[in-house]
Parts: structure tokens; sequence; C-alpha cells
């Protein structure tokens, strides 16, 4: 009996190093916000994984979800500029920065008023299953190099989708991504960044597989926030 106890307890140190071990590995891989984004995140405040940046709350709320991997501030520039076009902006935090790990992590956040959701890459294809399963107060998804998968499909929804992709991404699977514009309603408004890249949705450096970007990161983020202004002004609270 007690080979057996001190063997149980050998599997659970084992199990629980190699969970330490793997964090630790996921961290080191995590993207991290420029210079640039942390400056711009200056104006937020962040309670409970969640960081906002205070625009008027009247309107829609803007839920975001980031990236794999990546620091939740590297989205700060263009968050900022739309907080301050009048929409509050809420970036998550998910557990190892994945996504997939709490999809639900949006019901933190009030929806009074109702809400918009999008994200990044990994984000955004669990932005649209959130938005699928939540359609109550929806009022718009939007995608950034993303595109939704089957628990995500929005071809029902009677609410504004916006998808912005740019020429140089390499970390887009652009044959997934056109394959499940099928998901998306037919009134769905396309958009792409000529000479950005993947990574420029956010600040945060060059991200592995990527294209190199012909804009700068200024640029990018410019039309990023431009965009989702125009959006919001013109189909959220038209």
């Amino acid at each position: 009996m007690k080979k057996f106890f001190k063997w149980l307890i050998g599997i659970i140190i084992a199990i629980i190093a190699i969970i330490l071990i793997s964090i630790i590995v996921v961290k080191n891989k995590e993207y991290q916000p420029s210079t640039a984004a942390i400056s711009a995140s200056k104006i937020s405040t962040t309670d409970d994984n969640i960081t906002k940046f205070s625009g008027n709350d009247q309107n829609p709320k803007v839920i975001f979800y980031p990236g794999a991997l990546v620091e939740p501030k590297s989205y700060s520039i263009w968050a900022k500029k739309v907080a301050q076009a009048g929409y509050s902006v809420y970036i998550v935090r998910f557990p190892l920065d994945l996504a997939v790990l709490k999809t639900n992590i949006a019901n933190q956040v009030s929806k009074n008023n109702g809400y918009v959701i999008g994200g990044h890459s990994l984000g955004g294809t669990m932005a649209s299953r959130y938005a699928h399963n939540n359609p109550k107060n929806l009022k718009g998804v939007f995608f950034l190099a993303s595109y939704p998968e089957k628990k995500g499909d929005l071809r029902k929804t009677k609410v504004p989708v916006l998808s912005i992709t740019a020429s140089n991404d390499g970390v887009l699977k652009w044959k997934n991504y056109n394959k499940a514009k099928k998901l998306l309603p037919s009134n769905t408004l396309y958009e792409q960044i000529q000479g950005g890249n993947h990574a420029g949705f956010g600040s945060y450096g060059k991200q592995s597989g990527d294209k190199s970007a012909s804009i700068s990161n200024q640029k990018q983020q410019n039309i990023v926030s431009r965009l989702l202004i125009n959006w919001l002004n013109k189909k959220i609270t038209k």
C-alpha cells in the first residue's frame, strides 16, 4: 500500500511539473506590446482580466478577443482611437492568452445598450462562436484577419458584419478564409489593407510565419481604427 501511495504521489508531482513547464513555455512565446502600444494603454483601466478604454457607454460596447499568444495591450493603439471616437473598448484576457480556453469570457462585460464583438485571428473565430450563442443585445461582429467556423455560423444573423484582412498576411489561412465566407451573411462588408500584414492588426513586432508589411505599423493601426470607426458610425449607431 505504501508503494502505491508513493507511486501515486510521484505521478501527481510529474503532472504538476509538466503543467508548470507548459505554462512557462507558452508564456515565453507570448507576443508583447510595442513601446507605442504600452504608451497608448496608459489611458486604459484593467479589472478582472478586462482592459477597458473608456468611451461613451451610451453607445454599444466593443468587446475584443485577442489573437493567440498575444498580450491584450498589444491592441491599445487602435483601441484608444476607437474609444476616443465614442465607443468603449473592452479587450479581454484569456488563460494562457488562448481564446479557446474561455470562449464565454465576454459574459464578464456588461451588455447594457447592446454590444459589438470581434477578434483577431483565433480570437475572431471564438468571438463569432460567442456571437452565435449570445444573439441577445448583439449589435455587430467584426473580424481582423479572421473568419468563423461552424460553431460560429453567422449566416442568419441580422446584425452588420465587418471582415478586415491585409494583403501581406502570411499567417491567415486564405483558403479556409474564403471557404468560411459561406458562414457569413450576404451583406458582410469586406475590407483589405494594402501592404499590411497579420501582426499589424496589433502592435507587437514580428510574428512567426508572417510576411513583411510594406506599410508601417502606425499606418496600419490608423487604417484599422478608421475602418472600425466608420463601420461603427454608419452601421451600428446609424
